[in-house]
């Protein structure tokens, strides 16, 4: 499976960067591809580099403003010309999406990817790792935009918000067994 990553090129605490290298090795461990956003810095090396380690492969997809940044030794990566062109490859090349904890580009990428699923425009299974309670705030809001009609489908049906990889990840492997 190839499994698509949004999260931060920030170097962070190790309460994040724990749970992203158990994830990263849950998944290449488990023979999945990593496809992320092809940086070589921060969250998104730690889980590159456990994803690599365990066996995996990898998928980046950079953006010409950052591609200097961009993991040399990547199995494939492919420059983008724009954030849009990027979202738009990193959801056709992948089969599920994991969230991990991020900024505003995180937040963006993840909002559109459950806007574009709310409309139809993907099925693809989409789980946050909500790492610390990195994304209680946000799944309060989205409850409360479920409870208020805010959302045409139910919560469950858009994301999973998992307190660790190893229930993000056999979330998304049911979700894709049971197409």
């Amino acid at each position: 499976m190839n499994i698509c990553v949004f999260l931060s090129a920030a170097d962070l605490d190790e309460r994040y960067t724990a749970p992203a290298r158990d994830f990263a090795t849950l998944l290449g461990k488990a023979g999945h591809t990593l496809v992320w956003g092809g940086s070589d810095t921060g969250l998104m090396k730690v889980v590159a580099d456990g994803v690599q380690e365990a066996g995996g492969r990898l998928v980046g997809v950079s953006v010409d403003f950052l591609a200097h940044k961009a993991r040399p030794n990547a199995d494939e990566m492919v420059v983008a010309g724009d954030l849009a062109e990027r979202k738009a490859l990193l959801l056709a090349k992948s089969d599920a999406i994991v969230v991990m904890a991020g900024g505003t580009g995180t937040l963006d990428e993840a909002t559109e990817i459950l806007e574009l699923k709310k409309h139809g425009k993907h099925s693809k299974p989409v789980a946050f790792l909500n790492t610390a309670g990195f994304y209680d705030g946000l799944k309060t809001q989205f409850q409360r935009m479920e409870s208020e009609g805010f959302l045409p489908l139910p919560l469950a049906a858009l994301a999973l918000f998992a307190d660790d990889g190893q229930t993000a990840l056999a979330h998304l492997e049911a979700e894709i067994a049971s197409r």
